[in-house]
């Protein structure tokens, strides 16, 4: 099982699908924890159709968990496939920065504008009826002020005073109008038998916001509930006589009311709780009304009055606080419906619906009523600007052009935008694409490929960065080979020039010699040479070429050709024997030998001299030094050019410095070199370096030559081999971490 597993574990792996992460892992987990509750739960119902119940509740919580789990994932990777384009990124920016901003902010306006034309419409209702309130108000002061003035005058009001206020108002005849002097009912109706209004016995309290407003001789004027039926009402109260004088106008709030008012606005809707109309519009006790009518359009509404004291000490009414009696909900029907919505003046013109409180006070009590009304307007926005516009006139379609006007310009300002955005995206996008397509073809190895640019902006100066740096590593990548393709050739030359220097050295029975050289660089400038001469005859040859590196080594090895060219060994013997110091060209010849005629230290170095001059630059010469040492007299005949000076130091650690010879050799033409010959005690060593040896520096100066006389004269009998290593060591101390400077030869020789 558990091999099993890892062998699922490695393909889900490799398909991408194996959970990472531990939202996926617990996504999974909860899936999977549902789905083993739920079969559980299944097979706990074969047993009992009650049992396993209690396992439903963690199924669907886990099923919640695991979809708000997976609802991340999906987020997570929809972001993720979406974002990685650059051109993406900046699409979601610009909608989150410039989209959604003004998809909220039309949104809003959107809102406040049907806000305010829903509130418009309201107010248009509210000011009709408040404008109806104000003309009953004005008729109710005229009834008043004629009332007063024939009881002032001791006449008894009829009727027929009113005759000419009934027609100066066209309303009258849906007015009723009752008055009262102190409790005497005054008769106001032409009808033999008129219908009172009743008198509200809140005019008579000490308290309440209405009962105070008239005592302090303010109108009332308020919509009132009077059985179950709404009206305009209007009260004034005056003293007339020691004795109040009360006149009240009602007016119906029915459908003849508002239907003046919606024949120009739309269809209005009144809403009233406790009132049902019959079909006629007109009102009805609403004890009549079915408990189906419940199920009826309208809006519900909790009115929530003081409590009321009782004997029970309970709430109110006498319930208790906590009871929730069906009396406390109040159910809003439709009362009846006027007008009609007028026809769309275009696709725009949709329909506007809002709704306002009306306040209704209690007649019986003076205090707002707990079953109030509503009004309902259904318009349009042709319409309402027709009523807020229609002050303007001509004025108002020079209006309508101007904000069309601007519509467009903010139209084609937008367009204007849009197209620009979606260049300067392109631009971007575009820039960045051709980036990523040039580090694909540098990763495969393609440095030659260049970006195109047709811009002058920042992008065009990325891209030419970008080609300048593609030159540039594909120049640098030529210049690694080509330095490669020459560290290899200097590989070459340095295990040629390695052949170069004696491999093996025959020393004579009379001298022991070891040479050292090290290159500062790949190959060296300087030289040294064992050849034997004869079977007692070795020369001894130490060199150091101008500059350093090729040019150096390949002028070295000239030298060393030249050397091995004029030395003894291929030199062709001498057939007539020469007197001692007699001229031979530009140097000297030495006695004859039995074996033959020799040519001369000084004279090699002539003849290497007048080559050098003839084959190199004018900058270009060697320092040489030229010895032969014949182990049967032990004494070593030399000529230097130019070079150092070897020495000779004795078993006493005295100094001798063999400074017979001459100039440089290639520097001049015509040049001749003195020579000079020494004795060499046993014991005795030869000491020939190069300035490699002698010249680095650090802080303290130079290595100097008193240094290098110091170290050989106190390991003098050690080997050679050890004195050069040795030597070597103590000027790689003195050089320290910096590079070494030049080339560092030594040669080493000990008489025995």
């Amino acid at each position: 099982m558990k091999q099993f597993y890892w062998k699922l574990r490695a393909r889900m792996l490799t398909a991408g699908m194996w959970p990472q992460g531990w939202i996926a892992r617990g996504a999974c987990y909860s899936l999977g924890l549902a789905v083993g509750l739920f079969i559980l739960q299944m097979l706990l119902k074969l047993v009992a159709p009650t049992a396993g119940d209690s396992l439903g509740g963690w199924v669907k919580f886990l099923v919640f968990d695991a979809a708000v789990l997976f609802s991340i994932l999906a987020f997570r990777w929809l972001k993720r496939k979406l974002l990685w384009r650059l051109r993406n990124r900046l699409i979601v920016t610009y909608v989150f920065i410039g989209v959604i901003p003004a998809a909220l902010l039309v949104t809003m306006a959107l809102v406040t504008i049907y806000l305010f034309a829903g509130q418009f419409a309201s107010f248009v209702v509210t000011s009709e009826i408040n404008s109806q309130l104000r003309s009953m108000q004005a008729v109710n002061a005229a009834v008043s002020n004629e009332l007063a003035a024939r009881i002032e005058k001791g006449e008894t009001p009829t009727a027929e005073s009113l005759v000419g206020l009934r027609k100066r108002e066209r309303a009258w005849g849906r007015r009723r109008v009752s008055a009262w002097h102190g409790t005497r009912v005054l008769p106001l109706s032409g009808t033999p038998s008129p219908q009172l209004i009743a008198f509200p016995d809140f005019f008579n309290k000490d308290q309440g916001e209405y009962a105070k407003a008239i005592r302090e001789g303010q109108p009332f004027s308020q919509i009132v509930r009077d059985n179950d039926e709404l009206y305009l009402r209007v009260a004034s109260v005056f003293v007339v006589e020691s004795e109040k004088l009360t006149v009240i106008t009602s007016e119906p709030l029915d459908k003849d009311l508002l239907a003046d008012i919606a024949a120009n606005l739309g269809e209005i809707t009144l809403y009233a709780a406790g009132i049902t109309p019959d079909s006629q519009g007109n009102y009805q006790n609403p004890n009549a009304a079915k408990a189906s009518d419940a199920k009826e359009s309208g809006f519900r509404t909790r009115l929530f009055d003081e409590p009321r004291k009782s004997k029970g000490g309970g709430g109110v009414d006498g319930r208790k606080p906590n009871s929730s009696p069906q009396g406390d909900q109040q159910v809003f029907r439709p009362t009846f419906t006027v007008g009609s919505l007028a026809a769309p003046a275009g696709m725009m013109d949709r329909e506007i619906t809002f709704a306002t409180p009306l306040p209704v006070v209690d007649w019986k009590t003076g205090d707002s009523a707990r079953a109030g009304a509503a009004v309902r307007v259904l318009t349009r926005p042709s319409v309402l600007y027709s009523h807020l516009f229609a002050a303007l006139g001509d004025i108002a379609r020079g209006v309508e052009y101007i904000l069309l006007a601007i519509l467009i310009f903010f139209a084609v300002i937008e367009l204007v935008a849009l197209i620009i955005g979606t260049r300067m995206t392109r631009t971007v996008t575009g820039a960045v694409a051709q980036l990523y397509d040039a580090t694909k073809h540098v990763d495969r190895g393609d440095f030659s490929h260049r970006i195109p640019v047709k811009s002058e902006d920042q992008l065009a100066q990325l891209s030419l960065s970008f080609n300048s740096m593609t030159e540039s590593i594909e120049k640098l990548i030529l210049e690694q080979k080509e330095k490669q393709r020459l560290e290899g050739e200097l590989a070459i030359a340095q295990e040629v020039q390695a052949q170069l220097f004696p491999r093996q050295v025959s020393e004579l029975e009379s001298l022991e010699v070891h040479g050292f050289c090290r290159p500062a660089r790949t190959v060296s400038g300087d030289y040294y040479d064992f050849l034997t001469a004869s079977s007692h005859k070795l020369i001894l040859a130490v060199g150091d070429i101008s500059g350093k590196g090729i040019s150096a080594a390949l002028l070295m090895a000239t030298i060393h050709s030249a050397v091995r060219a004029y030395s003894v060994e291929s030199l062709p013997q001498m057939r007539e024997p020469a007197a001692v110091g007699a001229v031979a060209g530009a140097g000297r010849i030495m006695a004859a030998w039995p074996e033959g005629i020799e040519v001369s230290p000084g004279a090699l170095l002539g003849l290497l001299n007048h080559q050098l001059y003839e084959s190199t630059p004018p900058e270009k010469y060697a320092t040489l030094f030229l010895g032969i040492y014949d182990g049967r007299s032990h004494r070593l005949t030399y000529s230097n050019g130019g070079h150092l000076p070897p020495l000779l130091i004795g078993e006493d650690g005295a100094v001798r410095r063999l400074e017979a010879g001459g100039t440089v050799i290639g520097l001049f033409d015509n040049m001749t070199y003195d020579e000079g010959s020494v004795e060499m005690h046993p014991g005795e060593i030869f000491l020939a370096y190069s300035d490699g040896v002698t010249e680095p520096e650090n802080d303290f100066g130079e290595f100097g030559e008193e240094r290098l006389i110091d170290l050989v004269r106190t390991n003098r009998r050690l080997p050679l081999v050890q004195i050069s290593q040795t030597v070597t060591s103590a000027v790689d101390d003195w050089i320290g971490d910096n590079e070494q400077p030049d080339d560092i030869t030594l040669v080493l020789a000990r008489a025995r």
